[in-house]
């Protein structure tokens, strides 16, 4: 399925006639049994997902469940040359107060540092404090920039992050205007399809970098070219959460970044978000940080007065020696090389299956894995997906890194409807247990439809 050219389903069964089809559609358009209510907004991607798996029992016993949904690294201490997450942290006296919405000082001098050592050294503009903004979460951050835009047309690419869909539709002073890339080359964004963009119009592009879910990464030159295009054109928002999770540079603890491309921190409108959450496997933490112009972060950390009140602040305080450039160097290493083992493993049992890959993930934790080549009760997501549950497996059905789908056209037609994100975050232990579990579902349908072939020849 390529999103290149216009294709529509030649399904024989269109949503109308799949249950689980229906129950999506039902979740995302709903009825309202409470006046003020959209229930459209009370579940949505991996919650959606998780809803469905808590029907088949894994809130009761969530350890029978390989979940290669969550969009979540292992959060334990076992990994070779990793240092040790605090099992405690001090309290102060004064985190008892409200803290800035802005982030507490400390915090946003240590977040500067980092980004100077790794990615300014020898640069004649330097990050101060006053151009990082912590907040409580990278959904947090996205609402914030997106609370502080202009009246602007905002582009971003699909397939991406599920979470961008939900926070485009919140408001009213932009238009968002989704731009499809090509499956055969691997959905790379080029800078030819940025400078297209632009030449329409667009003046904020958004863009998760390395890529949710395709696991793929814009690296240098290309990402220098892109931010020249953009520079004085275009505010760029790079959603970097995953730039940790590089496999292009020998798991060396390079850390992918728009930061290294900046001219001027002050002058260039580049907003990069990042955070605690993936690349230091602390999510449930909900510390998070954007770094941009002084102007813009003055007004992003304003406004969390009115959205969001602020970052915990003795998660702050405690945050704050994990930050030390050597000390991340060292846990980027670690981690690349851990996370990459894993990726190796899971492509392999893939295969192993007879799934096929055009595109080797360099980066991320995901996998876009295409469901084209699967018999036909199992090619799409939303019904492998509900497969995988019957076998205690949750994964995320393609679907929702589309923009909407479920307002548009018929579920089929989705250019990412025969795909799902499968995640390696998770302990190797789950993924062997999830990755049994698929290969016993196309086992099944295999052998099923070689049967009714066998019977019908």
């Amino acid at each position: 399925m390529s999103f290149s050219g216009r294709k529509f389903s030649t399904s024989k069964a269109p949503e109308s006639s799949s249950k689980i089809h229906r129950q999506f559609r039902n979740a995302h358009e709903g009825h309202r049994p409470h006046a003020g209510l959209d229930p459209s907004r009370a579940s949505t991607g991996v919650v959606w997902c998780t809803e469905r798996a808590n029907e088949h029992g894994f809130q009761d016993d969530p350890a029978a469940w390989a979940n290669l949904g969550q969009g979540a690294p292992e959060a334990d201490d076992d990994i070779p040359g990793s240092f040790q997450r605090p099992k405690t942290i001090d309290i102060s006296v004064s985190s008892r107060e409200y803290g800035p919405t802005a982030g507490i000082k400390p915090l946003r001098l240590a977040i500067a540092a980092l980004y100077n050592a790794h990615h300014r050294e020898g640069k004649e503009s330097q990050y101060t404090w006053e151009n990082v903004v912590v907040v409580p979460g990278g959904r947090a951050g996205l609402i914030r920039i997106a609370a502080v835009l202009n009246n602007a047309y905002l582009g971003f690419f699909i397939p991406d992050y599920t979470a961008y869909n939900e926070m485009l539709s919140l408001f009213r002073n932009f238009a968002a205007v989704p731009s499809p890339l090509s499956e055969e080359d691997g959905y790379h964004i080029h800078p030819d399809k940025i400078a297209e963009e632009i030449s329409r119009g667009t003046s904020v592009i958004l863009t998760s970098n390395p890529r949710n879910p395709t696991g793929q990464v814009v690296a240098n030159p290309q990402l220098s070219q892109i931010q020249d295009i953009c520079r004085d054109r275009a505010t760029l928002i790079m959603d970097e959460f995953y730039g940790g999770y590089n496999y292009t540079s020998g798991c060396d603890g390079t850390t992918v970044s728009a930061a290294d491309n900046i001219q001027d921190v002050d002058e260039d409108d580049v907003l990069i978000i990042d955070g605690l959450t993936k690349r230091f496997r602390l999510p449930g933490w909900r510390v998070a940080w954007i770094l941009g112009p002084k102007e813009f972060i003055k007004a992003i950390g304003s406004c969390g007065s009115y959205l969001d009140g602020g970052t915990n602040v003795p998660f702050q305080e405690a945050a704050i020696p994990m930050l030390e450039p050597e000390k991340v160097r060292n846990e980027m290493k670690a981690l690349q090389s851990h996370f990459k083992m894993k990726r190796d493993y899971v492509l392999g049992r893939l295969e192993e299956i007879g799934f096929k890959f055009k595109h080797v993930p360099d980066s991320t934790f995901y996998i876009w894995l295409d469901l084209s080549g699967l018999p036909a009760e199992i090619n799409d997501g939303l019904n492998f997906f509900q497969r995988c549950l019957e076998e205690k497996t949750i994964v995320v059905p393609g679907i929702f890194f589309d923009l909407n789908p479920a307002k548009r056209r018929d579920l089929f037609d989705s250019p990412c409807h025969h795909f799902v994100r499968l995640s390696y975050g998770p302990k190797m232990e789950h993924l062997k247990r999830g990755l049994d579990a698929i290969e016993k579902i196309v086992k099944r349908y295999r052998t099923s439809s070689l049967l009714i072939y066998l019977a019908l020849g």
